[in-house]
């Protein structure tokens, strides 16, 4: 890690640094990728079945290409009883978390008005569960139970296969208990266009949500505008915020918990105690010794990861926000003083009991968090997503006379005379 005294250039070089990590930055696949979208597009699931075999060597066809009940039956008997008992208590808290966030259609009646806004969900979405290097079934559960609690009217899945057709259990029984309706056995980008455009075997949805690889994220984006998509998703990141109360060890344990995840993640700790950042840094190369991917976890420090001391707290939480990080830790004396101070963070752990990998899999908030400084403008993933409104308008004949000559002023200021003729004929001869 690059211990680095705080400063403006420091953060504007830390802020470019980590911007290349982008998606966006990843012009090169996008010829492939469209290529892809495209084929799948024009040749359904002639373009799956033959990109399947392609990169993941698997014999995928219209008869097989669902995840079967027996299949999930199967997954149950090969994931360890207490890693089920797990998943169910961590949905109940997802659950109970995202039901607060429904939304109600309203209206207000006044005068002969009435105005309203009406909630509907959405009535079929996606969600890419990856399947490659790493099996996340915490992503099953934080992707579907939002869009269950938005009540949407179908969930459907895609996840990569291996080379025998089969899916791996633990995603299997996530997606069961989460209540996905149907699971099919793909991946890459050519899912995402499957699901955008739908093909023979694979329904076209209205929405794609979801973590995946670069090809997956330029996939989203290609295919954006065509259907929804929740966000376009880089590579992990956390900052810890640490004052000379912090404990060095649980700093360091939590800063590694997201260097783990990729080469290209980022881990940052922004400290006002130059003894703190000392023993940070003693207590990471302890750790990276004994952690099973300490290779992947030295690359992605050597090249992402800071230790950087401020003068001050003013400037370390300007550092903060600048920064607009994924996962926010405040290991500070007063943390939820602090938290008051935050403006961009995609979800903010307080306390020094708040490690980061309790909102990855168990405290119930979503773990589809923005990244690379999107946190500046974007949400965590929520029953928000999953649901549409529409504006309600209704007037009597003699609340609209009361405003017709105002609506008519307007248009015809902005020449539109149709628009004034619409108004004006339910009052004048015309």
């Amino acid at each position: 890690m690059k211990k680095l005294k705080l400063t403006s250039d420091t953060i504007d070089n830390i802020l470019e640094s980590l911007l290349k990590r982008s998606p966006n930055q990843y012009t090169e696949y996008e010829s492939t990728v469209t290529e892809i979208v495209n084929t799948v597009r024009e040749k359904g699931d002639e373009a799956i079945f033959s990109y399947t075999k392609k990169f993941d060597g698997a014999d995928i066809n219209a008869s097989n290409i669902v995840v079967t009940k027996e299949e999930i039956e199967e997954a149950y008997t090969l994931v360890p009883k207490e890693l089920v008992a797990v998943i169910r208590k961590a949905l109940v808290n997802i659950e109970k978390y995202h039901a607060k966030q429904r939304q109600n259609s309203w209206f207000t009646s006044e005068d002969g008005i009435i105005l309203g806004q009406k909630v509907t969900p959405l009535a079929k979405v996606g969600v890419y569960v990856p399947g490659g290097k790493a099996v996340y079934p915490s992503s099953v559960l934080m992707n579907v139970m939002p869009a269950k609690v938005a009540g949407v009217g179908k969930v459907f899945m895609t996840t990569p296969c291996n080379k025998e057709g089969k899916v791996n259990p633990s995603t299997l029984v996530a997606a069961n208990e989460a209540g996905v309706d149907v699971i099919y056995k793909c991946g890459g980008a050519q899912a995402i266009a499957a699901l955008a455009f739908g093909t023979e075997s694979i329904e076209k949805v209205d929405k794609i949500v979801g973590p995946g690889n670069i090809f997956v994220a330029l996939a989203k984006k290609a295919v954006f505008g065509y259907v929804s998509i929740d966000s376009i998703a880089g590579p992990s990141e956390i900052l810890v915020l640490a004052d000379e109360t912090a404990n060095p060890t649980y700093v360091a344990a939590d800063l590694l918990s997201q260097a783990e995840h990729d080469e290209l993640a980022s881990a940052i700790l922004v400290t006002t105690s130059e003894r703190i950042a000392d023993e940070v840094e003693k207590e990471i190369e302890r750790f990276v010794k004994i952690l099973s991917r300490k290779d992947i976890i030295q690359k992605s420090l050597d090249n992402f990861g800071y230790l950087l001391v401020a003068d001050n707290k003013k400037d370390a939480i300007d550092c903060v926000n600048a920064i607009a990080s994924e996962h926010l830790e405040v290991v500070t004396a007063n943390p939820f003083e602090d938290m008051t101070y935050i403006k961009n963070a995609g979800a903010i752990f307080l306390g020094q009991y708040s490690s980061e990998p309790l909102g990855d899999y168990f405290a119930g908030p979503n773990h589809v968090l923005p990244t690379n400084g999107t946190a500046r403008f974007f949400s965590p993933l929520s029953v928000d997503d999953f649901i549409k409104k529409s504006s309600i308008i209704s007037y009597s004949r003699e609340a609209l006379e009361t405003v017709y000559p105002d609506i008519v002023k307007f248009a015809e200021n902005e020449q539109l005379t149709a628009h004034a003729n619409s108004i004006r004929v339910r009052f004048e001869d015309i």
